[in-house]
């Protein structure tokens, strides 16, 4: 669905538009705390990141979306599923990712809900987080995923969350 409206968000596919958004979030230290190879500085691999998104929805029907409120034209975050091969399986991998200013209004829950629904009809969610992050593992088991195994990912060990 390139299109989901949550309780409070609009969820919708990704577009070239968006590639400043992705910068601002992805450089920014703060979003990158447990991300192992940190900020994304440079736009040129941001660029690169949001094609790889666009390529998703063009080749798969399936991607990640721009999260906004509605009616606002400022991004407050990404997130949604990708085909991914995960320890040797084809999965749909659940990614999240939010501004700053937008922590702890519950957006991360909502989005990670839409994405269960949407991707629960198409294959295996999982999400891949790393031991040490906190935040994303609450969300993950709020949204009902449980944790299935430890597994070294980017070189951290991580767990992988089923749905």
């Amino acid at each position: 669905m390139e299109v989901v409206q949550t309780a409070r968000m609009v969820l919708s596919r990704v577009t070239l538009d968006d590639l400043d958004a992705v910068h601002e979030i992805h450089s920014d230290p703060r979003t990158s705390v447990y991300h192992p190879g940190g900020p994304v500085v440079d736009v040129e691999s941001c660029r690169a990141m949001l094609d790889l998104w666009l390529a998703d929805w063009e080749e798969r029907g399936i991607g990640y979306w721009a999260a906004r409120l509605p009616g606002r034209p400022e991004v407050i975050g990404f997130g949604g599923l990708r085909r991914a091969v995960v320890d040797g399986n084809e999965v749909l991998n659940l990614y999240y990712r939010f501004r700053p200013s937008a922590w702890g209004h519950g957006y991360a829950l909502e989005l990670v809900r839409a994405a269960l629904r949407v991707g629960g009809r198409l294959g295996t969610v999982v999400a891949v987080i790393r031991d040490v992050n906190l935040p994303s593992r609450k969300v993950a088991e709020r949204a009902g995923m449980r944790k299935d195994r430890t597994i070294p990912y980017g070189g951290e060990p991580s767990d992988v969350y089923v749905a």
